[in-house]
């Protein structure tokens, strides 16, 4: 990312928390993050040689970062996540609720074990890491929200239907806290990616990507930069009358409405 195309400074002394930020899009985020000012907390939950190559990046581009060790699905340490950061810098203010899994079989071989992992991982661990830093967020009258969401949580996925499930509840999740907290001037968000090239799509058959990809107006991959770009809009004030909503970032494979 070109310091050119970020607006320096506009998250200046921000406490952001990037969760899943070791790589892919939200490393992505945690770089725009940074680069615009603000200080960023990289949640991981098993790759800390790829957190700490995030961190670096964030150095190199003159930011302050921190790694935050957490499975977003342990309410246990998303509480002992947050307090790090807040004995460190203070209250989260800008938070990406990045981390998820994803799986990509038929309907034969999903398992009830995977369908709760899925949903702990994808949905429960969007719900844990929002209450947790919620409460601070009234607090101060002031809190920006993204939830990652997928073009999988808004049509038919049955070859990935445990994500596909978990990613809607993601939408549905956004909507109702961004209408419960609009009078405490937090504003909360979802982006719906479609296919982006990061690491999460090595089990995905190629033949399957190029089809995807073949029926894409825009007829390519989405890069992990471009949903960066996006996220850091919705957290700005300069989407400031804008809360509950999903945004589609596909290449124009789904629009809504």
């Amino acid at each position: 990312m070109s310091a050119s195309t970020t607006h320096p400074q506009r998250f200046e002394n921000r406490i952001a928390l990037v969760t899943g930020g070791s790589r892919g899009i939200g490393r992505a985020c945690c770089l725009r993050l940074a680069e615009e000012g603000a200080r960023v907390a990289i949640n991981y939950r098993q790759g800390k040689e790829d957190a700490e190559e995030t961190l670096q990046q964030i150095r190199t581009v003159g930011g302050t970062g921190m790694l935050v060790q957490a499975d977003v699905s342990s309410s246990e340490q998303v509480d002992r996540m947050v307090t790090e950061i807040e004995a460190e810098w203070g209250q989260v203010e800008l938070l990406v609720n990045n981390s998820g899994i994803f799986s990509y079989e038929p309907h034969t071989e999903l398992t009830e074990e995977a369908w709760r992992q899925m949903l702990e991982v994808n949905l429960t661990g969007t719900f844990l890491v929002t209450w947790r830093v919620r409460e601070g967020m009234l607090q101060r009258n002031f809190g920006r929200i993204v939830n990652m969401s997928s073009l999988s949580g808004l049509m038919p996925r049955p070859m990935s239907i445990a994500y596909a499930v978990s990613k809607a509840g993601v939408v549905s999740f956004t909507q109702s806290t961004a209408v419960a907290w609009a009078g405490d001037n937090i504003r909360v968000n979802a982006i719906a990616p479609g296919l982006i090239d990061t690491e999460i799509l090595s089990g995905v058959n190629q033949d399957d990507l190029d089809k995807i990809i073949q029926a894409t107006p825009i007829p390519r991959m989405g890069k992990a930069s471009e949903v960066a770009s996006m996220v850091s809009f919705l957290l700005s004030e300069e989407s400031s009358f804008t809360t509950g909503q999903t945004v589609v970032i596909s290449g124009g494979r789904c629009m809504l409405p």
